[in-house]
C-alpha cells in the first residue's frame, strides 16, 4: 500500500512587477502552511518525501512542512502548471522504497488530479491538502490500481 499526498500551495502575494513563478507567500499563507504542517505532525500523518514545484510559493510551502515533519524535500520541474500527465510522470519517478509521499503544487492542475481519483470532486483551497491510499506496491502500478480518498483538510477548518 503507497500513500499519496497532494498539497496545494498556500496563499500567495503577487506583488507588482513579480513573474508568476516568483510569487511569493502572503502572511496568511506562511501562517496556514505552518498550522497544516504541525496539524499533519500531530496527527501522525507518515510522510517519507516532499517533492515540490520550484515555482517560490509552492517551494516556500514545502519548506515549511520539511521544517515542521523533519522530510526529505525535493523538487520537480513538472509539479509547475501541471497536467495529469505531469503528476503521473513524476508519480512513476518515486522510488518503490518510498512508501509516502506529498506532492505540492497549483491549481488548476492538482484538483483535476484529485478529481480522476476519487468520486467526490472537490477544488483545492491554498494550502488545502488530499490524502490518498494507493493499492499498489510500486509506484509503476498507480495508474491501474485502486485508490481511496483518506482525507483532505482546508486550512479554514483546523
Amino acid at each position: 500500500m503507497k500513500r499519496l499526498i497532494l498539497v496545494r500551495h498556500a496563499k500567495s502575494d503577487w506583488p507588482e512587477h513579480t513573474e508568476d513563478f516568483d510569487r511569493p507567500l502572503a502572511e496568511r499563507g506562511l501562517h496556514d502552511a505552518a498550522r497544516m504542517s504541525q496539524f499533519l505532525k500531530n496527527q501522525q500523518i507518515s510522510i517519507d518525501r516532499l517533492i515540490s514545484s520550484p515555482a517560490v510559493r509552492a517551494f516556500t510551502t514545502s519548506e515549511i512542512f520539511h521544517q515542521t515533519l523533519q522530510t526529505p524535500m525535493f523538487t520537480d520541474e513538472k509539479l509547475y502548471q501541471p497536467t495529469e500527465r505531469n503528476l503521473l510522470s513524476v508519480i512513476h519517478d518515486i522510488e518503490d522504497s518510498i512508501s509516502s509521499v506529498a506532492l505540492f503544487s497549483h491549481n488548476n492542475g492538482i484538483s483535476n488530479f484529485a478529481n480522476t481519483m476519487t468520486e467526490d470532486v472537490f477544488l483545492f483551497p491554498t494550502c488545502g491538502v488530499a490524502g490518498f491510499e494507493i493499492n499498489c506496491t510500486s509506484w509503476s502500478e498507480f495508474e491501474g490500481a485502486e485508490k481511496k480518498l483518506v482525507f483532505f483538510y482546508e486550512p479554514k477548518h483546523l
